[in-house]
């Protein structure tokens, strides 16, 4: 059965991980709308692409423009079955916005599905929705993840972990992990 799915995200949200779960989701017939504080349908937000190169942390290069597909002040929490929340730098200022804390606690309150990806952490940290729960991140987020009262899960880059409705994990690496364990929760079946 087909989900109505929430993605939010902003400008500079990493690009993979607004385009590739947005068209993973699509691609199993569910319904993804992809919106942004301040912006409308058809507006696009910039994105950047996070490499691991060697480096001490990831490197940022300019990603693509990514259209959205609905209208930040149309949506309404109670008409979705489920919020995917993506990474890049989007969360670190997302996460000032009052509207958007309320759209996340809705999901908590609600029990619904949520996955959270890379910085999409610092967003459930701001809406205080992390206490006693087990959440991945990019590893420079673990004490923004600690000290709103949840448990840093250290997993591989590929890795994904699943605490009741939330599904996260460290970074695009583990889309194959984080996706297949969202459809999980989503009660998403695929046969071959």
């Amino acid at each position: 059965m087909s989900k109505k799915i929430l993605l939010l995200t902003g400008d500079f949200g990493e690009d993979y991980e607004i385009m590739v779960p947005f068209q993973a989701l699509l691609a199993v017939g569910h319904d993804v709308i992809a919106v942004c504080p301040d912006k409308k349908a058809g507006e696009t937000v910039a994105t950047a692409i996070h490499d691991f190169e060697g480096d001490q942390t990831y490197s940022e290069k300019p990603g693509h423009n990514f259209a959205l597909n609905g209208t930040f002040n149309d949506i309404k929490a109670e008409d979705f079955d489920a919020l995917v929340i993506a990474g890049g730098r989007a969360p670190e200022y997302l996460r000032l916005n009052a509207s958007v804390l309320a759209l996340v606690q809705h999901f908590f309150a609600t029990n619904k599905p949520v996955a959270s990806i890379c910085h999409g952490a610092q967003l459930l940290a701001g809406a205080r929705v992390l206490e006693g729960r087990t959440c991945s991140a990019y590893p420079a987020c673990k004490p923004e993840v600690e000290l709103a009262g949840g448990i840093y899960a250290d997993i591989a880059i590929d890795g994904a972990v699943t605490d009741g409705n939330l599904v996260s994990a460290p970074a695009w690496p583990a889309h194959p992990a984080w996706i297949a364990q969202f459809l999980a929760v989503l009660g998403t079946k695929i046969e071959t």
